[in-house]
């Protein structure tokens, strides 16, 4: 089954992994702006970083026939750094006509300090004043409730803000339902310790449905596996779910969210693969099938 996975991020891993993950039927990814490992010293680290999201990335995902999207910000875990998050916020407009960026992210907070929430909205900002989609991050354990609902109330507090131009990642079986519930896009991230097994993201999906969710690796500089998305998809499949549901979590879903960005182009035929295998052009299901929400 093709899928996509929409947020992992490439740059903290290896070559073999692109390889390995088009031999599973990944055909395209998305990339949000993050941490690199450390805290980077001056907004000039940054300029080099949206250049290789945006110039360099597409290439090495592109010899193994996938497609690379990417998103830009200052992320949260350096958010509290006000004057370099402004400097780097300046950075930012610059790049958002490269073809492959969606939008602003990911954007949200980190330990849920003033000051994460002072350039959380200053991004917020200058998403909706360059018409851009925004993908947010959500803290890790015991922060994650209250910084979902702190996030949900700063995004409610902003007439601008079309919850549907929104994806709100990292949902878990406690705060998955209060983003869906105020109408915007969710992600669960496949991840070993801090967020979703594939079990609980099937879990999750068989308590709230396949409208407005989908499912990510992260793959980022913890352990983590970029393989994942295909390990929900078995999952899936193992609990009896139809090829028409699992497609529409890991590759309708995602597609239909990115369609949203103005610079969007559809495709007519994505990149061969290695070994020359054609994928035709995406049409969207009419049809799902219909998932029992248990009570």
């Amino acid at each position: 089954m093709y899928y996509i996975d929409p947020h992992i991020h490439m740059i903290s891993r290896i070559t073999d992994d692109y390889e390995r993950m088009a031999q599973c039927g990944c055909v395209a990814v998305s990339e949000p702006a993050f941490w690199a490992g450390f805290d980077r010293g001056s907004a000039e680290g940054f300029r080099d970083y949206f250049r290789h999201l945006t110039e360099i990335e597409p290439k090495r995902a592109a010899q193994f026939g996938i497609r690379h999207y990417s998103w830009l910000c200052i992320n949260a875990k350096e958010a509290e750094n006000v004057e370099l998050s402004r400097q780097v916020i300046a950075l930012i407009p610059e790049y958002l006509q490269q073809p492959n960026v969606l939008g602003i992210g990911e954007i949200g907070l980190n330990k849920n300090t003033p000051n994460e929430a002072t350039i959380f909205q200053e991004h917020v900002d200058l998403a909706v004043k360059t018409d851009e989609l925004m993908l947010i991050h959500t803290p890790h354990l015991e922060d994650k409730y209250k910084g979902t609902r702190m996030i949900i109330d700063m995004l409610e507090g902003d007439s601008r803000v079309h919850p549907e131009r929104v994806l709100i990642d990292h949902v878990e079986e406690h705060t998955v339902r209060l983003a869906l519930d105020a109408g915007f896009w969710c992600g669960m991230t496949l991840y070993p310790i801090t967020k979703c097994t594939p079990q609980r993201a099937a879990d999750i999906i068989e308590m709230v449905g396949t409208e407005r969710i989908m499912a990510n690796s992260a793959g980022d500089w913890g352990k983590s596996n970029p393989l994942n998305v295909p390990e929900f998809i078995q999952e899936m499949k193992r609990r009896g779910h139809g090829e028409q549901v699992i497609r529409r979590l890991v590759y309708d879903n995602p597609l239909s969210f990115f369609r949203q960005c103005r610079r969007w182009q559809e495709w007519d035929a994505k990149p061969e693969s290695p070994k020359g295998a054609k994928i035709t052009r995406h049409r969207e299901s009419r049809k799902t099938d219909a998932i029992e929400k248990s009570a």
